[in-house]
């Protein structure tokens, strides 16, 4: 059996810090054995970690649709934000990727997938993440622990780590896989584990937004 983090950022993405290296350091300190990157509406950087780490990495991404976000994993095209929530679960499928949705039932968090939309797509769902460590309220990951019981869907965790120290606060305890179908056949056997993180990690977010902000505001002035 092996750990795995199925929700992590990196500086690819616009609200987080974290060096390519550092999330390879901090997943062996953890005692993961892979991990997936989700980097908001890319996957430049999972595909480079991929390709440089000797580390097992999932590529996905987190993509902002036009109702909310929807991740999909072992991808090779990067899709655009923007798309409608149907578009978007296509393009996955195109490419063979799988589709989950992250943080589904989460009542704080503005970039959730709308309820509406989440139904329209439901069954080209693979997977619905049941704890996301940054969660707020537990209750938030009980809800849609129910959500996937109610249609059936296989269960993710992830830390939807910013910051390295986020890294294997969430995760699935799975056997070891070696490709897509590999993954989705260990997944349906894992089980989910973990704890939310402190509230304050939200802070780690936005202070690594403004502090890109302001150094592309430099840049442009120049």
């Amino acid at each position: 059996m092996i750990k795995v983090d199925l929700h992590v950022h990196t500086s690819y993405s616009a609200d987080s810090l974290t060096l390519l290296e550092h999330v390879v350091l901090y997943a062996r300190r953890r005692g993961l054995g892979a991990v997936a990157i989700t980097d908001h509406n890319t996957i430049q950087g999972a595909l480079r970690l991929r390709r440089t780490s000797g580390f097992p990495i999932i590529v996905g991404e987190e993509v902002l649709t036009t109702r909310g976000e929807i991740c999909g994993l072992f991808l090779e095209n990067e899709i655009p934000a923007g798309l409608s929530p149907r578009e978007t679960v296509r393009r996955i499928r195109e490419q063979n990727g799988i589709v989950y949705i992250p943080h589904p039932m989460d009542r704080f968090r503005g970039s959730a997938l709308e309820p509406a939309a989440l139904l329209e797509v439901i069954h080209d769902v693979d997977a619905i993440e049941v704890l996301n460590a940054r969660n707020t309220l537990a209750a938030d990951n009980r809800l849609a622990t129910e959500l996937a019981e109610r249609y059936h869907l296989l269960a993710t965790a992830g830390s939807d780590a910013h910051h390295a120290l986020e890294i294997g606060r969430a995760y699935v305890e799975m056997p070891a896989f070696a490709d897509r179908d590999g993954f989705l056949a260990s997944l349906a056997q894992g089980t989910v584990r973990g704890h939310l993180s402190w509230p304050l990690v939200h802070v780690a977010s936005t202070y690594a937004k403004v502090a890109k902000n302001i150094r592309e505001q430099r840049l442009f002035a120049r």
